[in-house]
């Protein structure tokens, strides 16, 4: 019997693609989204949405919500669990094991290092990337001692971790001087682990693969064209690279000594003197998916393929196509209104263009994708955009 494959959380901004990659392979796919939270995905014709409390509300009773919506799918048919975000891999990988039940993504013991971000640079230092100066800090007293350069940037040292029964991600501020640290440390007053890294200037980049018993398949790469917020966010336009052979090789150690399976992706960046460094390493599906699958590299079916068979049927073979660009509409016209908006910190010194970035956003070149767009499914593509530029604008009212 074909397994039917549970995703989530349906928020994620990858969730669109990955559906209909998991559609095309033939899989029936239901979602699990957070309760009250806005999804597109919800408008889609090939998926079913279950609504489970966020966990960021209460982590333990949706470990048990998820459990019982595993439970009763299992009733009908073989089930595969394939987290979408890092609150789906903290959940899922806390699933119990059930007769059917097959996960596609980290188990227990491999979520430290998706989940961990002091961990994840620790091994990316021995694998042999270039890595930042990481100074960690546990309380307000901690950080005061430590002796700090600006420009830094304060980043939460967890991907999420619970707290008082509660999933927390944290957030991350830049300062460019005493003033701007004393108002972070303030606004940050010791709530989570944070992480003290000097603030590097430059290009982001991402590495992609399918990490197998037989090694990592179907390279692939990325390079940011801008990010929604130049202050430091997600993509919202990407065009495809060619897969730097050190950089490959290096990645293949980290995920090999940390005996990933599965798809991942490594997020560096490139500075102004071309030096590529090691930013975060994510073990999920990533919100570019939709560039990857501009050139058919299909890599949520090949990961739920490799879930359930244990051995990789995708050809070794480069398959990347160059400068294939991808946009994300929503983000765009949010990237125009943050660009409006100026720099939040003295740090950024160089700062867009507003009218240079209206014509780089407008502009359409031949063979530019889009993300979240499929003819056979349209109501996703625009309640995205809505709900982006909703959810951004009207970020502090949202429910949790």
């Amino acid at each position: 019997m074909m397994p039917a494959v549970l995703i989530g959380f349906a928020e994620a901004m990858s969730a669109p693609e990955v559906v209909w990659s998991l559609v095309d392979r033939g899989y029936k796919v239901i979602a699990f989204a957070r309760k009250g939270r806005n999804s597109p995905l919800r408008y889609s014709r090939y998926v079913t949405c279950h609504e489970i409390i966020s966990p960021e509300v209460d982590a333990n009773a949706a470990l048990s919500e998820l459990d019982a919506l595993c439970r009763q799918t299992l009733r009908d048919a073989p089930l595969v669990l394939f987290p979408l975000d890092d609150s789906a891999v903290w959940l899922s990988c806390r699933i119990s094991a059930k007769p059917g039940l097959v996960l596609a993504g980290p188990s227990l013991n491999q979520a430290g290092i998706a989940l961990d971000k002091a961990a994840q640079i620790a091994a990316a230092r021995i694998a042999g990337f270039n890595v930042p100066r990481s100074n960690p800090c546990a309380s307000v007293a901690e950080l005061r001692k430590k002796e700090l350069s600006f420009p830094l940037i304060l980043k939460p040292a967890n991907a999420v971790r619970e707290s008082s029964g509660r999933l927390q991600k944290g957030r991350f501020w830049i300062c460019g001087n005493s003033e701007e640290m004393e108002v972070a440390v303030s606004e940050w007053a010791g709530k989570h682990p944070l992480l003290v890294q000097p603030l590097i200037v430059g290009t982001g980049e991402g590495l992609f693969g399918l990490a197998t018993n037989e090694g990592v398949r179907a390279w692939s790469a990325h390079r940011r064209l801008r990010m929604m917020n130049p202050h430091g966010s997600g993509s919202s336009a990407c065009v495809s690279q060619l897969v730097c052979d050190d950089l490959a090789s290096t990645a293949e150690r980290f995920v090999r000594d940390a005996g990933w399976r599965g798809l991942f992706m490594i997020e560096l960046l490139r500075d102004r003197e071309g030096k590529v460094w090691f930013m975060e390493f994510n073990g999920r599906a990533w919100g570019s998916m939709a560039l990857s699958r501009r050139q058919e590299l299909e890599y949520p079916a090949w990961n739920v393929d490799f879930a359930l068979a244990q051995r990789s049927q995708v050809e070794v073979k480069q398959r990347t196509v160059p400068n294939v660009v991808c946009k994300h509409l929503g983000r765009e016209l949010m990237h125009l209104l943050f660009v409006l908006r100026g720099p939040k910190s003295v740090a950024l010194r160089e700062w867009p263009s507003f009218w240079k970035t209206l014509y780089e956003v407008l502009r359409i070149r031949r063979g530019d994708g889009i993300y979240n767009w499929w003819k056979e499914d349209p109501k996703v593509f625009f309640t995205d955009c809505y709900y982006t530029v909703y959810d951004n604008v009207f970020k502090p009212r949202r429910r949790t």
